[in-house]
C-alpha cells in the first residue's frame, strides 16, 4: 500500500494548529484544492473539489480517531480520517485512502522548542486492479500534495 508522508516545523503552539485541523470547515484554507466542505458532522465531512473543467468532484470521509495534543503537544494530538470509496467512481482505482495527522511540540536544539510545532501527515492508499502498478507515481504526487498541504497550514497558523 502506497504511503506518502511529509512533516514540516511551524511557528505555531501546538494547541492553535490543533484547532485547524480538527475543524473541517477549515480545510479549504489549508488542504489542496478543497473549494468548500458539505455535510460537516462531527465524525463526516464532504470535500468538494472542482475539476479542470469546472465541474464539483464530492469526496466523503469519516473519523476514525481524533485525540487533541496534551498541554504544550506532549502527548502528540492525532487525527485520522479515511475515504468513504465503497459505491464511487473512486472504487475502481481505489481500494482504501487514509489520512493521518500528527502534531506535536517540535524539537529544539536543546530539547522541545517553545511554541513550535511539528505536524506529520501520511496518506496510505491501497490501489486495485491495473492501477497498482502507478503506486510509485502515485506516492510521489500525494508528497507533493502533502507539502502543499503543510504549506497551507504553516500560511494559516504562523504569524506573520
Amino acid at each position: 500500500m502506497p504511503t506518502a508522508q511529509r512533516s514540516r516545523k511551524l511557528s505555531a503552539p501546538p494547541e492553535q494548529v490543533w484547532e485547524v485541523i480538527a475543524d473541517p470547515h477549515h480545510m479549504p484554507r489549508w488542504w489542496p484544492d478543497v473549494k468548500r466542505m458539505e455535510g460537516v458532522e462531527d465524525d463526516r465531512w464532504t470535500q468538494v473539489f472542482t475539476t479542470k473543467k469546472g465541474r464539483p468532484v464530492r469526496m466523503d470521509f469519516h473519523l476514525l480517531e481524533s485525540y487533541p495534543p496534551g498541554p504544550g503537544g506532549d502527548p502528540p494530538g492525532r487525527r485520522v480520517w479515511e475515504q468513504d470509496i465503497v459505491g464511487t467512481p473512486f472504487e475502481r482505482v481505489l481500494g482504501e485512502a487514509i489520512t493521518e495527522v500528527l502534531v506535536e511540540r517540535a524539537p529544539g536544539p536543546d530539547g522541545p522548542a517553545a511554541g513550535a510545532t511539528r505536524v506529520t501527515i501520511a496518506l496510505s492508499q491501497r490501489l486495485r486492479g491495473y492501477s497498482r502498478t502507478g503506486g510509485f507515481l502515485l506516492a510521489r504526487a500525494t508528497r507533493a500534495r502533502l507539502d502543499e498541504a503543510l504549506r497551507g497550514l504553516d500560511e494559516i497558523v504562523t504569524p506573520r
